[in-house]
């Protein structure tokens, strides 16, 4: 089911999509591929929404930064100073934090319309990135969809194909609140880890050096543990790329007792537990869970590579679960 959600100053239409399935129910706008709710049960039946959105297309024209729910790329994260070698080539991006190029750059996907249509129990996103855009190399043909399992869990799936040798890391950013959102702060949220190493940063939030052990550490989540707050850290998987979406993560909130679970084919995990985030939410209003490639590979030759050649297909599935206890 879609409605009108509002318009670009330019005129161009916003479509607002609802899926429900076995009580959950999730709302996903053809502007930068957004979740913008997702409603699930507490342990006692009440409903709340557990992510952070705003009511309307203004207030996510208004404040981009936080990329509250959107489908980021081209590349998701961080690449040091904007430029990455490929192929004997140096390519530059845009430097849209600090020196560094951030979630695709200036305008990426987030602040990109999709063309959305409807599939079985969800909705199939896609659009054509143009060699050049944001710097990066290769006419790029993405999808991504979204699914609601039997169980209500939310998928979502994408792939691309390129023209050209180009990088690709997608994810999803959506911070989670299982308290509901405006509940307050979810530094209390029990946080679960499957990932023994983590990659140290710079004052950039660059990598920095190999991946560090986690053993002994503030890093340490593989005893569910409070996430408590100061964290923008790319976590190292133990299980590595794998090609069917494996469990990585439980987040847990005590007092209503929803759990989310996370299950992804990806690498890595970015936890950001919002600490800058800005109004109208407050420091620590969401915890984001990004599943993803690790922050600047591309300059990395020892991380997985993103590199993405004539055809190959991108594929990358994370699949979000929703329960109590």
């Amino acid at each position: 089911m879609s409605e009108l959600f509002g318009a670009l100053s330019d005129g161009t239409p916003v479509h607002r999509w609802t899926l429900q399935r076995a009580g959950v129910r999730v709302r996903v706008l053809s502007y930068g591929g957004i979740v913008q709710s997702v409603e699930v049960p507490d342990r006692d039946g009440r409903i709340a929404d557990v992510v952070l959105g705003f009511p309307d297309l203004d207030g996510y024209l208004a404040h981009p930064e936080p990329f509250l729910g959107a489908l980021i790329g081209r590349y998701a994260n961080r690449i040091a100073g904007g430029r990455f070698p490929l192929d004997e080539r140096t390519y530059a991006l845009a430097r849209n934090d600090g020196p560094n190029s951030l979630h695709g750059g200036e305008r990426g996907f987030d602040k990109r319309v999709w063309d959305v249509t409807a599939v079985e129990h969800g909705v199939r996103l896609t659009r054509v990135s143009p060699h050049g855009e944001e710097g990066f190399p290769g006419r790029l043909e993405v999808t991504a969809t979204y699914t609601l399992d039997p169980s209500g869990a939310l998928r979502i799936a994408y792939e691309a194909v390129t023209d050209a040798p180009t990088v690709v890391n997608l994810t999803n950013h959506t911070y989670w609140n299982l308290g509901g959102a405006g509940s307050g702060p979810a530094g209390g949220h029990e946080l679960r880890l499957a990932a023994s190493r983590y990659t140290p940063v710079d004052e950039h939030l660059i990598p920095a050096g190999a991946p560090a052990e986690v053993e002994g550490t503030r890093f340490d989540f593989r005893q569910s543990r409070k996430t408590g707050s100061g964290y923008d850290h790319d976590f190292v998987l133990d299980k590595g790329v794998t090609r069917a979406a494996e469990g990585v993560a439980e987040l847990h909130d005590p007092a209503s007792g929803r759990t989310l679970t996370v299950a992804t084919t990806e690498p890595g995990i970015q936890l950001y537990t919002a600490d800058h985030i800005a109004p109208p939410f407050a420091p620590g209003d969401g915890i984001a869970l990004e599943t993803q490639h690790h922050p600047d590979s591309p300059n990395r030759p020892d991380f997985p590579t993103t590199v993405l050649r004539p055809g190959e297909v991108y594929r990358s599935e994370t699949v979000y679960g929703f329960s109590v206890r």
